[in-house]
């Protein structure tokens, strides 16, 4: 990597989607602007971040693979740049789960997802089956978490508190590795438990009860059934109150009209699918198409559109509207240079410097047009313009 120059030329178009046997009629609409990589600490670099955020100038990156949070106050303009703060351990250079340690109020182990308002700051801790709150946004290293969500207190780390055989509770949670905030509530994706959790709004004390369910009968229940997620790996919502569930285990994102339209109705239709009972990788196609997916993780609405991380294919997919039906084709995709090219192609053969590699989540920061995506199979994040998409 040169890092003097920080800039590369990756696959980040947007072509439209054609048949197989037309590859050479599509037309590539570049998109205009700079498509930066940023590899973090100089003297901690990243590893496999799954978790990444934008707020106003902030970025906000969950190094998952070295159980910790960076955070910058201004967007990196370099290659390498030391964070402001790391959240999770003493120092910035510090990896071990759990800091070397018990589960506590500053530790973490896998944290997935990422939110701040720029007042507090949130945390899904995947592995230690809880998600942490900051009630003020942290202001120095290594500080201590606020609230709990999933255990009683700040050392339980067990799955539903009690271990991988125990059910449920509206208090309790198994994996989760999604979280999201609209019109003041928090939602989070209980993976592990196959459902969406749903509090009122953010939880000010530890140990809260969720107020409503998605994807189970109740807060008991850890079904599985095809017509809900089976794997919910995050959850987004659009400016309306759109919700997208992504599926990993099933190769789909769940779409409704409302969240509220969850609580009673299976999804109004299916992206990287055909019908609830489909659950084929890249629909059992021997490469990837316009509207299949392959172990996704990420969706995001944006605009009247959505971008869906179609990690698997090592690619991110772009709808200019909303689906309103099972399968759709994708308008364009970032990543990948058709839509037939799957994770393993020959510009891969001999390292994916300039081509994403499982890209795992992404934020969208509208006002600078701009998309911020964890490349997360090649210890980095990209900084991607969007210009091309207004």
């Amino acid at each position: 990597m040169n890092e003097e120059n920080p800039n590369i030329a990756l696959n980040i178009t947007l072509k439209r989607a054609v048949p197989p046997a037309s590859h050479a009629v599509s037309t590539v609409k570049k998109i205009e602007g700079a498509q930066r990589v940023f590899l973090g600490d100089p003297e901690s670099p990243f590893l496999a971040p799954r978790g990444v955020y934008v707020h106003g100038n902030k970025l906000l990156v969950s190094d998952t693979g070295q159980n910790r949070i960076f955070i910058w106050n201004e967007i990196p303009i370099g290659i390498q740049q030391k964070p402001d703060l790391v959240i999770g351990q003493s120092d910035h250079k510090k990896t071990g789960r759990n800091a070397g340690g018990l589960a506590s109020s500053q530790s973490l182990q896998y944290p997935s997802a990422v939110w701040t308002d720029g007042k507090c700051l949130i945390v899904a801790d995947a592995w230690n089956h809880r998600v942490l709150i900051w009630k003020d946004f942290p202001n120095r290293d290594h500080q201590t978490a606020d609230v709990v969500i999933g255990q009683d207190d700040f050392t339980g780390n067990l799955p539903n508190k009690n271990g991988v055989n125990t059910d449920p509770t509206a208090s309790s949670l198994y994996w989760p590795y999604g979280i999201a905030v609209y019109d003041g509530k928090l939602f989070v994706a209980d993976t592990g438990n196959r459902r969406v959790l749903v509090f009122n709004r953010i939880p000010v004390d530890s140990g809260a009860k969720a107020d409503f369910v998605i994807g189970q009968e109740d807060f008991e229940s850890r079904g599985y059934d095809p017509e809900h997620a089976i794997w919910p790996y995050s959850v987004s919502l659009g400016k309306k109150g759109e919700l997208a569930i992504t599926d990993t285990q099933y190769y789909r994102v769940l779409l409704w009209d409302h969240w509220e339209d969850a609580l009673s109705a299976k999804a109004k239709c299916l992206i990287g699918q055909p019908n609830f009972e489909a659950n084929g990788q890249n629909q059992f196609g021997l490469s990837p198409a316009p509207n299949t997916l392959n172990w996704c993780y990420f969706s995001c609405f944006f605009g009247e559109g959505i971008f869906v991380g179609d990690t698997g294919n090592s690619r991110v997919l772009w709808y200019e509207k909303i689906p309103d039906k099972h399968g759709a084709a994708a308008d364009s995709l970032i990543g990948k240079p058709d839509f037939y090219t799957g994770s393993e192609f020959a510009d891969t053969v001999f390292g994916t410097e300039k081509s994403l590699y499982w890209p795992f989540s992404f934020g969208v920061e509208e006002v600078r047009n701009q998309m911020v995506l964890a490349d997360t199979g090649n210890h980095r994040i990209m900084i991607c313009d969007l210009l091309t998409l207004k």
